[in-house]
């Protein structure tokens, strides 16, 4: 049972990264007409942070499944 709340936590903080991450004053510093891999920067940046909150949901979800 305590594992299962402690699941619960990490849950809340990983969306509150998630806020973070996508809220405007971030966002801001990305979008710079920069290029990676022939993609521009925010595009990337998007990407990149969608891709680790999903791995991380599913590493909690995961771990809180044993």
């Amino acid at each position: 049972m305590m594992r299962k709340g402690l699941a619960g936590q990490r849950l809340v903080a990983v969306f509150i990264a998630g806020v973070l991450l996508f809220n405007y004053p971030l966002l801001s510093l990305f979008d710079r007409p920069l290029q990676v891999f022939g993609l521009p920067l925010l595009h990337v940046y998007l990407f990149v942070c969608w891709g680790g909150l999903i791995a991380l949901v599913a590493w909690i979800a995961e771990r809180g499944a044993r």
